[in-house]
């Protein structure tokens, strides 16, 4: 199965390749994005990713042992709940960086699945040791990712794109479950707000940390489009104000990985 997947994975890299070469002659190549080839290359993107799971890691104890404590502002504190902690997945979990550098654009989320289906996932720095201290210590590891269920022609599965998701994970040598894996449109009320799905979780666990690499990994309503119980778009003004407003949990519950490539942030006013 490994040599099938690296056969794949080069005729992908070359094909894609060949694009960036096509692009490159038409002036539409990478050259000017630093944010991609910083995370490609920089040494300081490497320290701060194992810095913010360092820090995690060194605060799971004390709150398993703090049953008054939830990383979940609006939630009221349950303390006879299994402890959890909510990771996002790309950027957070894994790293797209070479599939950023690689595809054709613009972007489609059918891209990215066939890349993820034919090339090993790459881990960010920290985060198998992050989640296996977590599981020792019995708490319980959910991952909520925007990476949406669309049909694929073919594939009866209702979300093909969990499976390859699940695979993703696996490939970094985390053992997943499932049921812990939770997809944007995966239910109805599933959308891209990620509120939600984190409400979810909490219903039968005291969240006690959130990891992620955007602002909606944590904070609701900070995107351009509102959605989910979202009445009103964020913008610039107000995710900032929300940085603020939320200051405590910063590397005390909260923990936000560097993502200059993509995210929220690129598209409010």
């Amino acid at each position: 199965m490994r040599t099938v997947k690296i056969l794949a994975a080069m005729a992908i890299t070359l094909i894609l390749a060949a694009c960036a070469h096509t692009e490159h002659e038409h002036g539409n190549d990478h050259a000017d994005d630093l944010g991609l080839y910083w995370v490609k290359y920089a040494a300081e993107y490497q320290a701060i990713s194992a810095q913010v799971y360092a820090q995690a890691t060194r605060d799971l104890p004390r709150f398993v042992a703090d049953t008054s404590w939830t990383a979940m502002p609006d939630q009221q504190v349950d303390p006879t709940l299994p402890p959890a902690v909510i990771l996002d997945i790309d950027e957070t979990v894994v790293s797209n960086v070479d599939f950023q550098l690689t595809f054709e654009r613009p972007f489609a989320n059918h891209k990215l699945d066939t890349w993820s289906s034919n090339v090993d996932a790459t881990p960010i720095r920290g985060v198998v040791e992050f989640v296996a201290a977590a599981r020792e210590l019995g708490v319980t590891v959910f991952f909520v990712t925007n990476r949406p269920c669309q049909p694929i022609a073919g594939n009866d599965a209702s979300c093909p794109q969990k499976q390859t998701t699940i695979d993703d994970v696996r490939e970094l040598g985390i053992d997943i479950d499932a049921n812990n894996v939770m997809l944007a449109d995966e239910r109805p009320d599933w959308d891209r707000e990620k509120l939600t799905r984190r409400q979810h979780v909490a219903k039968t666990h005291r969240v006690i940390m959130l990891v992620g690499d955007d602002l909606g990994d944590f904070i609701a309503c900070v995107r351009d489009e509102p959605a989910g119980p979202c009445k009103q778009a964020g913008t610039r003004e107000t995710r900032l104000a929300d940085v603020e407003r939320f200051g405590k949990y910063w590397g005390a519950g909260w923990y936000i990985l560097p993502n200059p490539m993509h995210g929220s942030w690129t598209s409010v006013d």
